[in-house]
């Protein structure tokens, strides 16, 4: 709980465990561009999703899983409301990414330079009854096109939009170590 007295403590640490994380220690590695298939309804049946997810496991406290994007792939601004996250891309160099309730929760995930691999943390998990489920946006005006980008911080309005059509999730197995807990 954000609200315990050892918190900050414990976030510290999970912050330098996932740090420690590495693609080989969950057992993913590069795949070919058809590894994967979606098994769901027209209009994607047999179509390879530009996202997939892995479930690793999940409790009432919190959801743990790896997404996987295809090259050029992105998962569309988008929010986790009333949830704690922490996410870590698989390069050495990249620390893991906080988000909170309350801040830097609104976050968008392009697959830019080749595939994509993060593990995910939600806490608590999605529970759409108790008002956590995620939310797409847009940005309601951009700047013009070839515009210099404006300095930070800048005021910005966005309008929330059902999730766009191009954009799915698949699932695959977790190929990774048992986790127990």
């Amino acid at each position: 709980s954000p609200a315990g007295p050892a918190f900050g403590e414990n976030l510290h640490r999970l912050q330098q465990l996932l740090d420690e994380v590495r693609a080989e220690d969950l057992h993913l590695a590069p795949r070919g561009p058809s590894a994967a298939a979606a098994g769901g309804d027209p209009p994607w049946a047999g179509v390879v999703p530009p996202v997939s997810y892995m479930h690793i496991c999940e409790t009432e406290s919190f959801s743990m899983g790896v997404f996987l994007l295809r090259s050029g792939a992105c998962i569309p601004l988008h929010d986790h409301p009333g949830m704690n996250g922490m996410l870590k891309h698989y390069t050495r160099a990249s620390p893991p990414c906080l988000l909170s309730p309350h801040t830097d929760n609104l976050h968008q995930i392009d697959a830019v330079d080749g595939p994509a691999a993060f593990l995910d943390i939600l806490a608590p998990p999605y529970d759409p009854q108790h008002g956590r489920d995620c939310h797409y946006y847009r940005l309601l005006e951009g700047p013009p096109a070839g515009a210099e980008p404006p300095a930070l911080p800048r005021e910005v309005w966005l309008v929330e939009t059902p999730q766009a059509a191009d954009f799915w999730c698949g699932g695959e197995p977790y190929p990774g170590p048992r986790v127990c807990l």
